[in-house]
């Protein structure tokens, strides 16, 4: 009888847990079963805008193409910061890296800088809650920390809408922006697994109405003050707890030993001599809500693309398209003599959902009409990037795939400058020299001689598991795994 009490106990809990994954999956595919069209009235919106024009008061930039740079920049901006600093980054962790930043915005915070700080509402709730290096931030007086479309378990339609921005703001001037988030995989050279990405450091002296400094700040305000951002533990008392005390000291500490190791470098504000001048940098962006999105980037970036006259050149970490993307791309190998794209090959791509979905569809990619180049460097690619012709450049957060396209918050710099033009194409045939063509027939065109990485057992079983979800509304797009190397193995949804 006890027995009998038990098993049907077990059965009960068994059926709770059934109902809250069927419900959990079913709130997932509503999500994305919605793939909202281009409206007319946000095509007329886009068409009314010049790539064309120039700025009346240019902006400087250049491309940061390794780690180490990128967490120095970082920290640079932050140190001579005077009075504000926004941080917008889709993951954000305490590790080394991470607590350099974290020590870095909590001295400009003792200096009297105001500090913002936006994170993705399922990152944070995975990496900041309940940790005392992000409670001792948040706890200061001078810092406010807001949380992007926080989880709720309960609402999983609402959960897939993710912002995935990446950019720091120093003082309103000057910024970076790109595809790397807050931590080691991204920033410095720390032992580990890494990642290769690709920001844009842009300097505006003084900035003006038109300048993509002040479109950045306007988009910045405006999901800052959204319903769907709140307010993570904006709580003083935190301050005082054992923990928190410790873990600030170790913030200082940690800091204070970079800042001496790099304080020549970190002090010196004059950017001119590291920068080229643009004629234009204009920001593209998807819409903000968390629900299901117009395509806007892919779109504008696509009308970008079909205006080339000789040449595109895509960097992707992963291609996952639906029929309008592969018509886009159609459209664009008509007209473009010279269309390319480089992606992770399957073995060299730490997301094994997205690989999955590249090896089935490699071939209809190519019926395209596009080149396509495999990376095998050994860390996985993550640069977002695109090459037009010899003026323009394209880097940010968006990837080729359907999140991007549809469900999270993305933004691209598009730069009309031949000096960065050709800084980009310099960083892209760095990565390219280690690739190789993939053909129709299942053979590589090979002119750099390159050896494949192998395809191990464990990453072909991930990829059979990948391609075995994607018979339900193709839930490998949906699984939020795309920053490569991530607990794979977990499966912890997150990129």
């Amino acid at each position: 009888m006890k027995k009998h009490k038990i098993c049907k106990i077990l059965l009960v809990i068994l059926a709770v847990l059934l109902f809250m994954a069927c419900y959990e999956l079913l709130g997932i595919c509503i999500a994305y079963k919605k793939q909202p069209e281009m409206s007319e009235k946000t095509i007329k919106e886009i068409h009314n805008e010049s790539w064309n024009e120039c700025s009346e008061n240019p902006e400087r930039a250049v491309i940061i193409e390794k780690n180490s740079e990128a967490l120095l920049q970082r920290v640079r901006l932050i140190k001579n910061a005077k009075e504000e600093i926004i941080l917008s980054t889709f993951a954000f962790k305490s590790d080394e890296s991470g607590k350099l930043i974290l020590g870095a915005l909590r001295d400009a915070a003792d200096r009297g800088v105001h500090v913002r700080l936006l994170v993705d509402g399922m990152e944070s709730w995975i990496d900041m809650e309940g940790n005392p290096y992000f409670y001792g931030l948040s706890s200061h007086e001078n810092v406010e920390i807001k949380l992007y479309n926080k989880a709720n378990p309960l609402k999983p339609w609402k959960m897939m809408g993710r912002m995935h921005d990446k950019y720091l703001i120093a003082d309103g001037k000057n910024y970076i922006l790109g595809g790397r988030n807050t931590y080691n995989y991204f920033l410095g050279d720390f032992p580990g697994h890494k990642n290769y990405d690709r920001d844009v450091l842009v300097i505006c002296d003084e900035p003006r109405k038109e300048n993509s400094v002040n479109q950045l700040l306007d988009y910045f305000e405006t999901i800052w003050e959204q319903e769907d951002s709140g307010y993570f533990h904006n709580d003083k008392k935190l301050a005082n707890r054992k923990s928190v005390k410790k873990a600030v000291l170790e913030l200082q500490e940690g800091y204070q030993q970079y800042f001496n190791e790099n304080k020549g470098m970190i002090f010196d504000t004059d950017y001119t001599d590291e920068t080229f001048e643009t004629e234009k940098i204009a920001l593209v962006s998807n819409p903000i809500h968390t629900a299901s999105k117009e395509p806007v980037v892919w779109y504008q970036l696509g009308e970008l693309m079909k205006s080339a006259k000789n040449r595109v050149k895509i960097h992707t970490p992963y291609i996952i398209c639906n029929d309008m993307m592969y018509n886009t791309w159609e459209e664009i190998a008509e007209n473009v003599p010279n269309f390319s794209i480089m992606t992770n090959s399957v073995a060299n791509n730490g997301n094994p959902f997205g690989s999955a979905d590249y090896a089935k569809n490699r071939n209809k990619i190519l019926n395209t009409g596009i080149d396509i180049w495999e990376y095998e460097g050994g860390y996985s690619y993550h640069g977002k990037s695109i090459l037009i012709d010899d003026d323009i450049s394209v880097i940010g957060s968006f990837n080729m795939d359907m999140r991007s396209t549809y469900l999270d918050t993305e933004l691209m710099l598009v730069i009309r400058s031949k000096e960065i033009n050709k800084q980009l194409e310099e960083g892209m045939m760095e990565y390219e020299k280690v690739s190789r063509q993939a053909l129709e027939d299942g053979t590589y065109h090979d002119p750099y001689h390159v050896k494949p990485i192998e395809l191990t057992k464990k990453t072909s079983e991930k990829c059979v598991f990948g391609t075995a979800s994607a018979w339900m509304g193709k839930i490998s797009v949906l699984i939020d795994n795309r920053e490569e190397g991530k607990r794979v193995s977990d499966i912890n949804c997150r990129r």
